[in-house]
């Protein structure tokens, strides 16, 4: 139940601000609104106001709004608060404020996000140096050692480990050239990501020169016995390199009533100590408590909102860099989501709290702020598209015309539409075990 509510309420508000757009701009320039409706088909719930019905329709999955002589069949009488009536500047503001209302609520949410602060992991923000390699990963398979900086990947420069990780995630399973200094000298390299999660992100194994420190140590504990102290670095495990606390937590729980070596930094100084976790059910305990390194993040309200900006600029730059992939071969077809995708991801959020979900939310706001200006024909983006051509050739297309431009961008959207619910689908680990090849 959790999941639906959370999934209707993030589409719902961008649907509704998505024809909020088209509604406002409409009713600016004088162009008479018909029908607002939230969702498609037979109308459940609707009421009348002036000149406009109001409503919500059984099929969840976008909405519209309907302006009268918005259509070349329509009946028109040639009034200028028909749509058609209008100059094609007034059109085409009509048609992109949809996708501009999506763009801003984008930037207004994650602001809103950024403005609540955060404790941020601190290598986030740092150069790509790497601090371990994982065995067997597609980064050791290609060269890359502990020291390395990653300066590039497939020619996009990388200066932080949070650029490098999207670079790397938006390209699994295919051959990718990374660019490396190494003691001095840029060398070059070539991994191939191995696909993560459900979602196929994209992963080579490499990981920050960071581990989790000893935050406190609990009296006549294991650890206490052994000699930790608070403040103490634990750099490895049996010398398996510890980076995150949960991979230090994971080591000791499993090795109840067994000794584990600890490699430890403490003042400068590099030490080992041999310490027995308590047995407490199937789980191993030392006695500490862990945490990682952070540093606080905490904008102002205006700092917050230029960070929207940027930031939404930023994922503004993947978006077009994945779907010109996918043109090119370089995006797969399975990183691409639907609606069940992100009904799953709106009852994840909405479970971790409302930060998470409003931060899914202006994410989903801007990929679709900038999918409807696509110049695909039945997109905004189409419309606008024709609607400039029509302009160069300085002459209204025929009917005919219109109609099979419409048709190609109908079907290309039902295919891109299959594409996506069939993704969606194979993420549902029953459904998948149905399918032979995806075995």
């Amino acid at each position: 139940m959790t999941t639906l509510l959370a999934f209707l309420f993030v589409l719902g508000v961008l649907i509704f601000v998505h024809e909020l757009g088209h509604f406002l701009a409409a009713r600016r320039l004088g162009v008479r609104v018909l029908t607002f409706s939230l969702g498609f088909g037979p109308k459940i719930l609707k009421t009348t106001r002036g000149d406009t019905e109001y409503c919500i329709s059984i099929i969840p999955l976008g909405g519209y709004v309907k302006m009268a002589g918005e259509n070349p069949e329509d009946t028109r009488t040639g009034s200028p608060d028909e749509f058609l009536s209008r100059t094609k500047w007034e059109r085409f503001q009509i048609l992109i404020a949809g996708a501009t209302m999506n763009i801003i609520l984008a930037v207004v949410v994650m602001a809103i996000v950024l403005a609540q602060g955060a404790e941020v992991p601190a290598y986030q923000d740092e150069p790509p140096v790497v601090g371990a390699v994982l065995p067997d990963s597609p980064a050791e398979h290609g060269g890359i050692r502990v020291g390395d900086r990653i300066l590039t990947v497939a020619g996009d420069t990388v200066d932080t480990w949070e650029r490098l990780y999207l670079a790397i995630g938006t390209r699994p399973s295919r051959d990718v050239a990374v660019t490396l200094l190494r003691a001095g000298q840029t060398e070059s390299v070539t991994v191939h990501p191995n696909p993560q999660s459900r979602f196929e992100v994209g992963d080579i194994g490499v990981l920050p020169d960071v581990s989790p420190s000893v935050r406190a140590v609990n009296s006549g504990a294991p650890a206490e016995r052994a000699g930790l102290k608070p403040g103490d670095v634990v750099y490895a495990v049996n010398g398996r390199r510890m980076i995150f606390a949960r991979q230090l937590s994971e080591a000791i729980s499993g090795s109840p009533g067994k000794p584990v070596d600890l490699t430890l930094k403490r003042a400068g100084q590099e030490l080992h100590v041999s310490v027995t976790p308590e047995r407490q059910g199937d789980r191993g305990l030392i006695g500490i408590a862990i945490s990682e390194a952070t540093k606080p993040f905490h904008p102002s309200p205006i700092e917050a909102v230029k960070l929207s900006v940027q930031r939404n600029i930023e994922f503004s730059g993947l978006i077009f860099k994945t779907l010109g992939g996918l043109f090119v071969g370089q995006t797969s077809l399975r990183q691409l989501q639907g609606p069940v995708a992100i009904a799953q991801l709106s009852g994840e959020s909405a479970a971790a709290g409302w930060v998470a979900l409003f931060t899914l939310m202006a994410s989903i706001s801007l990929n679709l702020g900038l999918l409807n200006l696509m110049p695909i024909p039945v997109l905004d983006g189409g419309h606008i598209f024709i609607m400039a051509l029509e302009g160069v050739a300085r002459r209204d297309f025929s009917m005919a015309v219109k109609e099979k431009m419409l048709l190609a961008g109908f079907v290309l959207l039902m295919m891109l539409m299959v594409t996506v619910i069939y993704n969606d689908l194979m993420r549902i680990a029953w459904i998948q075990n149905l399918v032979p090849w995806r075995n």
